[in-house]
């Protein structure tokens, strides 16, 4: 997932308006559309940046995920599939997806550099069975304790 800049954070940009730290200013600067997380915090690793100086700009409304929107067929197979899970599960893979994916990258993103190929395989994982094949790997590279949130997440436990 890229991330972009709101109509918010471009007048910001503009005028100036909210106070940004040299660190955050630099990270919201370099924000085009075309980077994911761990690509910008990569960029931008060498001026201090860390993931909580983009989750303020996050919190602050000036950029946002630009996740792909489905196609009406897309859309359509999705919900036919997710009501086939709704017979056999509470949560549909939409919303095992949806709950999954920030804990995930939460743990990735907190491997540092020697996760960091894994940190993009899961910001890469555009659904919920893309995510539970990478599950193993993040388990294995945070270790059994740390893996139980997104097992639950994941596994509806």
């Amino acid at each position: 997932m890229s991330i972009v800049k709101t109509e918010t954070g471009l007048q910001v940009m503009k005028d100036r308006s909210v106070p940004l730290t040299p660190r955050q200013r630099s990270v919201f600067i370099l924000v085009d559309g075309r980077r994911s997380m761990a690509e910008l915090l990569a960029a931008s690793a060498a001026m201090g940046v860390s993931q909580e100086d983009v989750e303020h700009l996050f919190a602050l409304g000036l950029i946002t995920d630009s996740a792909p929107k489905p196609s009406a067929a897309e859309q359509a197979v999705a919900a036919a599939h997710d009501e086939v899970l709704k017979e056999h599960n509470s949560r549909s893979s939409v919303q095992r997806y949806q709950d999954a994916y920030p804990i995930a990258t939460r743990l990735t993103a907190s491997l540092g550099l020697r996760g960091f190929r894994l940190n993009l395989a899961v910001e890469a994982a555009g659904n919920y069975e893309q995510l539970l094949e990478l599950a193993p790997r993040i388990r294995e590279a945070v270790g059994p304790e740390k893996f139980v949130p997104l097992d639950k997440a994941l596994n509806n436990r």
